[in-house]
């Protein structure tokens, strides 16, 4: 299946780029490429409402699952580069495909995505390459699931094994709330995804995130991240795919980090490596900070969202080149990124009702948004027949400022907040409330 047209590809060009998804997390990176000047086009399948007030950016309505069409429109704009945002087309394989055509993709193929899409294989691909993690079991069956409960001395996380927007984790404070969360997901709640679940020791610390852009065998890092997952202020309520975020996360100094490399980035490129896994994109580390040590609590095989946003903003022209060196699986790891001496924050405006039922189609309403180190990254709008801009999603908007402290910049990005308006808007006003003064000092 598929166009073989390489003999008329420029590898050497840098000009149109293609990025799928439509969520911030493809929105910021259309932003931080878009700052290249030797890039004249960023394309985005299919984008949202707000892709097209990027500069250089523009839509594609086109169906990605239709492979030849796909080719022949990829072929016609000349493009360069393909960055795949979400899990979904990972998981399915669309990185493959797009290779087996000649195209630069970044992105890991089918087997690499595995880390993310199968939570059970990702626990047993860190067991055997010794990689700290917590101790878990999987499971085929609700009986199987509750008779390991009810020998557990704690209450025990519950997880999905497969893909589920980042809400298929369950954190429970008693047995018999494990043991309903489990009957939930076998019967249904995320469709194929819960045909297994992956019962987990509850191990206890502060999270983190870790990004490395990896070319199959070197990687370099991104600067560190901390995101918010909970719905509700003093991280209180269901998980979500995330509330906010900020970078980067002081917890993490260069002596525990270089911790962090030797213990679990290095191992983990090194065991895709004896699998033959030839993973070039972006891999995503949860980890969690025990007293014992840094343990992975998930693998993700793109870049977290909203964790993307907040990063976004802190790369410089050259950030498009490191994708491209990993789609191409030629990083020297001498690569530097140069960061501005500014840390960022992002808060999630959100529709009521998220992350379960909620209605879309609301208005939106921008006042006076401050945009000097300032951005709004849409994340769930459209656009009516009339122009307007209208929620289209749980996750509506990234709102996201950088300073020269979290202070600073969480307050000019709660200012921006306060002047956008529509009907349901919800946000937690503690985002980074570990590293904001006004937290800590407990005013």
């Amino acid at each position: 299946m598929g166009i073989n047209s390489s003999s008329s590809r420029n590898f050497n060009r840098l000009e149109n780029i293609l990025i799928i998804g439509n969520g911030g997390r493809e929105n910021s990176l259309a932003w931080a490429i878009q700052k290249n000047e030797l890039v004249k086009k960023v394309y985005l399948i299919p984008g949202n409402a707000g892709s097209e007030r990027i500069n250089k950016c523009e839509r594609i309505k086109i169906d990605i699952s239709n492979e030849n069409e796909l080719v022949e429109k990829l072929d016609f704009l000349k493009i360069d580069l393909v960055v795949i945002g979400p899990e979904i087309p990972l998981a399915n394989g669309l990185a493959d495909f797009l290779r087996k055509n000649d195209f630069k993709v970044f992105g890991p193929d089918k087997d690499g995505a595995k880390l993310e899409f199968s939570k059970s294989w990702a626990k047993e691909f860190m067991q055997d390459a010794n990689i700290p993690t917590a101790k878990f079991w999987k499971v085929n069956s609700v009986e199987e699931a509750k008779k390991i409960i009810n020998s557990s001395s704690i209450p025990l996380v519950v997880k999905a094994d497969g893909l589920a927007s980042g809400k298929g984790v369950f954190i429970p404070s008693s047995k018999d709330e494990c043991s309903k969360a489990a009957e939930s997901i076998f019967n249904g709640r995320f469709g194929e995804s819960g045909n297994v679940v992956v019962l987990e020791e509850k191990i206890q610390g502060p999270e983190v995130s870790v990004f490395a852009l990896c070319d199959g065998e070197r990687y370099i890092l991104l600067p560190t991240a901390q995101d918010h997952k909970r719905l509700n202020e003093k991280d209180q309520g269901p998980n979500t795919g995330g509330m906010g975020a900020y970078s980067p996360a002081p917890l993490l100094t260069e002596d525990y980090l270089d911790r962090i490399i030797n213990e679990i980035i290095e191992p983990t490129i090194n065991e895709l490596n004896k699998r033959d896994i030839d993973y070039r994109g972006v891999i995503y580390f949860g980890l969690m900070i025990t007293k014992s040590g840094p343990k992975v609590i998930e693998y993700n095989c793109r870049f977290g969202d909203p964790e993307c946003q907040t990063i976004m903003p802190l790369m410089d022209q050259n950030f498009v080149f490191l994708l491209e060196k990993c789609s191409m699986g030629n990083l020297s790891g001498d690569e530097k990124i140069n960061t501005p001496d500014k840390v960022s924050g992002c808060v999630i405006a959100t529709s009521k009702g998220y992350p379960y039922e909620y209605k879309t189609g609301y208005e939106i309403k921008l006042g006076k948004i401050d945009l000097e180190d300032c951005q709004i990254f849409d994340s769930g709008t459209s656009l009516n027949k009339n122009g307007k801009l209208l929620t289209d999603g749980g996750r509506v908007l990234s709102i996201v400022c950088q300073d020269k402290d979290f202070d600073i910049a969480f307050e000019r990005a709660y200012k921006n907040l306060r002047e956008i308006h529509f009907d349901g808007i919800y946000f937690r006003n503690d985002i980074g409330y570990l590293v904001r003064k006004k937290f800590s000092s407990g005013d």
